[in-house]
């Protein structure tokens, strides 16, 4: 789709939205949400189960404490054998570690991307129903191109941002993002016959430190 044809598109649906009555609006409003709207499990059982989730998922999960984010960083990437990595421009200093070739992303070019051993960001937020960690691409997690294109994901997730289930998610977004990114586990995908590939739209290798803040 070219950028011309794909503006038409969204034009039409902007027109479409525009021209909804107040009585359809309240309509919708009126449906029944008779799904869970909160989970059930308590904060320490909500976080195993993210954990879980994402072990199934074959990515590796570290869990620590605020106090040892960074050595638990550099220790993860050490363990990965990767040296030239790619940060979002936001992310905190004290997390490029030494003995790394890093490039941080101010308007690196894909190639550049691509040419990278992986990519170390934050995250929003995680949902441990589904294993899913969220991007809303703050400066400390960067643009969405920067987690399609290296081979590694290096993802810090905080305990205090993971909720059971994804309404608890949507509720967590007063203004939704124009763009996010759910991540479940490494990038993988299956043929017909079942052959499993990984890389084809993302990183083969997902590292996540849960911070246990």
């Amino acid at each position: 789709m070219t950028a011309m044809s794909r503006q038409v598109v969204i034009d039409r649906i902007r027109a479409g939205l525009s021209g909804i009555s107040d009585e359809r609006l309240a309509g919708y409003a009126a449906v029944p949400r008779t799904y869970r709207l909160r989970g059930a499990l308590n904060a320490e059982t909500t976080l195993a189960l993210m954990v879980e989730r994402l072990r199934e998922y074959d990515a590796e999960v570290v869990e620590c404490e605020e106090s040892a984010l960074v050595p638990t960083i550099a220790e993860a990437i050490a363990r990965s054998v990767r040296r030239v990595l790619v940060a979002p421009a936001g992310l905190p200093e004290a997390w490029l570690v030494d003995g790394v070739d890093w490039r941080v992303d101010h308007e690196l070019s894909p190639e550049q991307i691509e040419g990278a051993d992986g990519v170390v960001t934050a995250s929003f937020c995680g949902v441990a129903e589904s294993g899913t960690i969220v991007l809303h691409h703050s400066a400390s997690e960067g643009r969405r191109v920067l987690t399609l294109l290296p081979d590694w994901h290096l993802c810090v997730l905080r305990a205090s941002d993971v909720v059971e289930t994804l309404p608890e998610y949507f509720a967590l977004c007063a203004h939704p993002p124009q763009l996010a990114t759910y991540i479940s586990g490494p990038s993988a995908t299956a043929d017909i016959e079942m052959t499993r590939i990984k890389g084809v739209h993302g990183p083969r290798f997902l590292s996540v430190i849960l911070v246990r803040d």
